[in-house]
């Protein structure tokens, strides 16, 4: 399960690589994202985040014809898209070569090593 708030801040980047990678409606995003690895994602959480990258011009929309049912809309990015994924992606890899090295430096991550508070004799 990942974090919703980690989840928040990255996934309009992780829709831009997943559409540019072949364009695809909202369902089938959300498929593809599950298929990634995000096992929890649902359309409630991706529909919002298509409708701003295509109000910010990032990605725009087709009406296909379905012959199971309704109309569907694909997306796929425009050209500011692309560049806004290539801008996230070297935010993203520094910011994970940063979080990395501080993580490290705490240890593994499953506190029994994290360096803990000195005791008033210790400090002094």
């Amino acid at each position: 399960m990942s974090d919703p708030q980690l989840l928040k801040g990255v996934l309009p980047m992780l829709v831009l690589a997943v559409l540019t990678e072949r364009e695809s409606y909202g369902y089938e995003l959300v498929t593809r994202l599950q298929d990634a690895g995000l096992d929890d994602m649902s359309a409630g959480t991706v529909y919002p985040v298509l409708n701003r990258l295509e109000r910010d011009g990032l990605v725009a929309s087709r009406l296909v014809a379905s012959s199971a049912g309704p109309a569907r809309k694909y997306y796929v990015p425009t050209p500011d898209g692309t560049a806004e994924l290539a801008r996230a992606t070297q935010a993203w890899a520094t910011l994970s070569r940063t979080a990395a090295t501080l993580l490290a430096r705490a240890g593994t991550g499953t506190g029994t090593d994290l360096p803990t508070t000195p005791r008033a004799e210790e400090a002094s």
